[in-house]
């Protein structure tokens, strides 16, 4: 019965221990969830501060993003209006342009037509040929080695002289302009029968003009043996040679060289050419002479050249031996410096038995 009893009494203990440790571990789990919530919710809290700060600072950049894209926009568009702005300007300079450039053309047009009214007289045609002329000698032969409108011994006036030197000697430029027959020639309004009349026309009249400045022009011992016939047409001289060989042939033989304006460029260069290797010639002399002073200068600045030579390497020499010597001044100083009182009398001897050298 007892043994009943205290097993009861102890169940019922057990029972209270197990109530009491449940309670304990209710409390404990509640506390837990407790804390678990106040953690979660301040984690909670501190995330959503978080958030919200980068949210502003997200926001603030966007916003300063958008400035900058807003103020790029308009400097963009103030940019294009200004552009725009230059382009109408222009525009409207160049058509100020196009229109003075109209009234320049309108003012060419009458200009050329005065042009030809000069081409069609004979007398006019024939000075515009002659400053032609006069212009292109102008811009490549000094002045001293020419002359327009020169006299000849047999009293025939050449619109130019050329004085170049031997054995090319003088040579005679005389300018022709045959344009009228060559006008009909080209021009398709007139007949066939009016157009052939023109060609043997416009070929004699080339015969003439090259046996007239193969028999007043060239002069033996006075000019040379060739003249120069200046056409200012660069068609006519290429009608020449294009369609007329034996006009061509003509002039070889008459000794008459046809030139046109370009081909009288490549003349005339020639001719410098010519003159500067006369110059260079008379100058030889002189460039010898001058050769010769230089190869004098050159042999005494060699041998100047050679005792300054011998001098650095004589110099070179007694700086190594004053550097020598001023190595050994410097170690002695250094064994001096390293003698200690008691060994004196020693070291004083072993310098008297040393002998002095460099």
């Amino acid at each position: 019965m007892q043994t009943t009893i205290f097993l009861i009494f102890t169940f019922i203990s057990l029972v209270g221990i197990l109530l009491f440790a449940i309670k304990m571990l209710q409390d404990t789990i509640y506390k837990g969830i407790q804390e678990t919530r106040l953690n979660v919710k301040e984690s909670l809290s501190n995330y959503s501060d978080e958030l919200g700060k980068r949210i502003d600072a997200l926001t603030q950049v966007t916003e300063a993003r958008l400035k900058e894209i807003n103020s790029a926009v308009e400097k963009r568009l103030a940019e294009g209006f200004e552009k725009t702005n230059q382009t109408f300007s222009d525009i409207i300079k160049r058509l100020a342009m196009i229109d003075a450039a109209q009234k320049t053309i309108t003012e060419l047009s009458s200009n050329v037509v005065t042009l030809n009214d000069i081409l069609n007289d004979k007398r006019s045609r024939g000075a515009f040929g002659e400053v032609q002329l006069s212009g292109l000698i102008r811009n490549v032969i000094p002045e001293k080695h020419f002359e327009m409108q020169y006299t000849l011994s047999n009293g025939k006036r050449a619109d130019c002289m050329l004085f170049l030197p031997d054995p090319t000697g003088n040579i005679a430029i005389d300018a022709k302009f045959p344009l009228e027959n060559y006008k009909i020639l080209n021009d398709t309004q007139f007949s066939e029968a009016e157009r052939k009349q023109a060609e043997t026309n416009f070929k004699i009249d080339i015969k003439r003009h090259i046996q007239d400045i193969s028999s007043k022009y060239i002069i033996p011992e006075e000019t040379s043996d060739g003249a120069i016939m200046f056409i200012p047409a660069e068609a006519i001289f290429a009608e020449i040679h294009n369609k007329y060989p034996e006009l061509i042939e003509a002039s070889h033989k008459a000794k008459v060289w046809l030139v046109s304006p370009t081909t009288m460029m490549a003349v005339l260069t020639t001719a410098r050419a010519v003159l500067k290797d006369a110059a260079t010639r008379e100058q030889l002399h002189i460039i010898q002479k001058h050769l010769n002073m230089l190869a004098g200068d050159f042999s005494r600045f060699q041998k100047r050249m050679d005792n300054l030579s011998r001098h650095i390497a004589q110099a070179h020499s007694d700086v190594d031996q004053v550097q020598t010597s001023a190595k050994k001044i410097t170690e002695r100083f250094t064994q001096i410096e390293k003698v200690e009182l008691s060994n004196l009398d020693t070291e004083k001897e072993m310098l008297l038995s040393e002998t002095p050298s460099d």
